[in-house]
């Protein structure tokens, strides 16, 4: 099976311990569905053994697959507000897959012990009535992390939590809902809603003080996080550019009017000469001159200037209008 350009075996033994897997090979010459787990039967696999604290009950298969009800922990038992003893920590750890793709249930066939891990463990939902999900998850702050920004004034953290040590800024415990995994699909038969600041209260008993928007950070990477546009005021600041656009053809197409008018009476200029007022002849250079500028202006000036103002025309009609092929808004997402 291919993932990420990574090619790893469908089935695999490796990791077992010793005398599992001898009685796991003795099962499967009387039964060879044992051995493949085909249509739901049992499959025995290498699945680590998980250090479980004296507060937590665990639920689970024989495939790496648990359910953890316990006290808020994101690594070992001396983690998050579970391990310092503060009370309303209550958690719930889902997780399937503890180790990923390199899980083993001994070593020199000893048996491998493990803690939860954020990182590595396949997939996860993890609740939370207490934690510091940001820090615990290795996730940038962003604009809505967990931790006081002395320039913000408003919630954001300001670095990982590392084995319960804190940055100088202690992180703020909220309750949280957390999801991790190579894929996640959130959806819905009718809609989809993102929704802050519905409650004057958070569950740590703190006022919410401001309304705290919506992050979308592609490779928890917030170096270059900017604020999302609105449709509806985008259209109307570009509608004021072509109108602008259009005002500054509209006076370059008189300025090219008046100036050929100008550039005709040079070209057709006689003066007097000093012999009994006679008219001069015109002159040849001006004349050519004029004649070539007027055509000029005529052929690329003014064509140009007629050309822009339709693409204009165009450019408004597909992508401001909502009826264009091209329109700016999506027809179902919206953002406040």
């Amino acid at each position: 099976m291919s993932n990420g350009g990574v090619f790893k075996e469908a089935f695999t033994l490796k990791g077992s311990c010793k005398r599992a897997k001898r009685s796991f090979e003795r099962k499967t010459k009387k039964d060879t569905k044992f051995a493949k787990g085909i249509n739901g039967d049992p499959l025995w696999e290498p699945v680590p053994e998980y250090i479980q604290t004296s507060s937590e009950k665990v639920i689970k298969n024989d495939n790496n697959a648990w359910i953890v009800l316990g006290r808020d922990r994101y690594r070992s038992r001396g983690t998050g507000y579970g391990g310092r003893g503060d009370t309303q920590a209550a958690s719930i750890d889902i997780v399937v897959g503890r180790m990923g793709a390199n899980v083993v249930s001994c070593i020199d066939d000893q048996k491998v012990w493990v803690d939860p891990d954020f990182t590595k463990d396949a997939a996860r939902i993890y609740i939370s009535q207490k934690t510091d999900v940001d820090a615990n998850f290795g996730l940038v702050p962003g604009m809505i992390g967990s931790t006081p920004s002395p320039d913000m004034g408003m919630s954001k953290r300001v670095a990982p939590v590392m084995e319960g040590k804190f940055d100088s800024f202690d992180p703020l415990p909220r309750s949280a809902i957390a999801l991790k995994a190579d894929d996640i699909r959130i959806i819905a038969r009718e809609g989809i809603k993102l929704v802050t600041g519905t409650d004057a209260k958070n569950s740590q008993d703190g006022d919410v003080a401001s309304v705290v928007g919506v992050d979308l950070i592609a490779g928890n990477n917030d170096e270059n996080i900017e604020a999302m546009v609105k449709g509806g005021r985008l259209i109307t600041a570009l509608e004021r550019i072509v109108f602008h656009l259009n005002q500054c053809f509209g006076a370059l197409d008189t300025f090219v009017q008046h100036q050929t008018a100008f550039n005709e009476s040079i070209t057709n200029h006689q003066h007097h000469s000093p012999f009994w007022g006679q008219l001069t002849t015109i002159s040849p250079p001006v004349v050519y001159q004029g004649v070539k500028t007027g055509i000029d202006l005529l052929s690329q000036t003014k064509r140009s200037i007629a050309g822009s103002m339709r693409n204009l025309g165009k450019f408004q009609a597909n992508y401001l209008d909502s009826g264009g092929d091209g329109y700016i808004n999506s027809k179902w997402n919206h953002v406040n």
